[in-house]
């Protein structure tokens, strides 16, 4: 009798167990899974100021980097971490130095940025990926690196998806932050067709990062 006790005991157990993950959010463990990088041994905020070099682009639309850049520039400047300067590459400044973002570079290399740039660290980066609506698509991959020591502060690598369930929740939370008047149908609609808007809400989540 003990024994049928306790195997009942287990079989209910099992069953809630099986009820109480199907009763949670799908989002939870989404929204708190952090896909990015961030150095345990550095503060951020004491780094004084760093130049955002215009990113390289590696999808067919060239006005990418530009659009990119820039709206990561207005969201960081938002989050007031630091200082911020943007770097274009055709900048004789930076064609001078002669880096790739997916490259090593030496302290020599780091301390000429540093000079060269008047800064303390320095974003860059790649548009990996972008796709229009319909099939609205963008992939960053991004680094900010110390000019003092070259250690890496901060890095993320991603790819957000217009058609993807769990955009589309992160693009409500977006919008019930950022926008005084929310319309729930047709902001949604905007920001997941249009290039400036998916750019924009992705601009904001990667600077929350920061």
């Amino acid at each position: 009798m003990k024994i049928l006790r306790i195997v009942k005991i287990i079989i209910c157990l099992f069953f809630y167990s099986l009820i109480t993950i199907g009763c949670r959010s799908p989002f939870n463990e989404v929204d708190s899974a952090q896909y990015y990088y961030q150095n345990p041994n550095k503060n951020i905020s004491d780094i004084g100021r760093i130049a955002i070099v215009e990113l390289q682009n590696d999808s067919s639309y060239p006005q990418m980097s530009n659009d990119i850049t820039e709206s990561l520039f207005q969201s960081l400047q938002k989050r007031q971490v630091f200082g911020l300067t943007v770097v274009r590459q055709r900048d004789p400044l930076w064609k001078s130095l002669q880096l790739e973002p997916d490259t090593t570079y030496s302290l020599e290399q780091m301390a000429a940025v540093r000079q060269t740039l008047k800064c303390d660290g320095v974003l860059i980066g790649t548009i990996t990926e972008y796709k229009p609506y319909p099939h609205m698509t963008m992939g960053l991959r991004l680094k900010l690196i110390d000019l003092t020591d070259g250690e890496l502060l901060w890095a993320i690598e991603q790819v957000w998806s217009g058609s993807d369930k769990i955009t589309e929740h992160k693009i409500k939370k977006y919008l019930k932050e950022t926008k005084s008047s929310y319309s729930q149908n047709s902001n949604e609609r905007i920001t997941a067709i249009s290039p400036l808007e998916f750019i924009r809400y992705i601009s904001y989540e990667v600077a929350q990062t920061l």
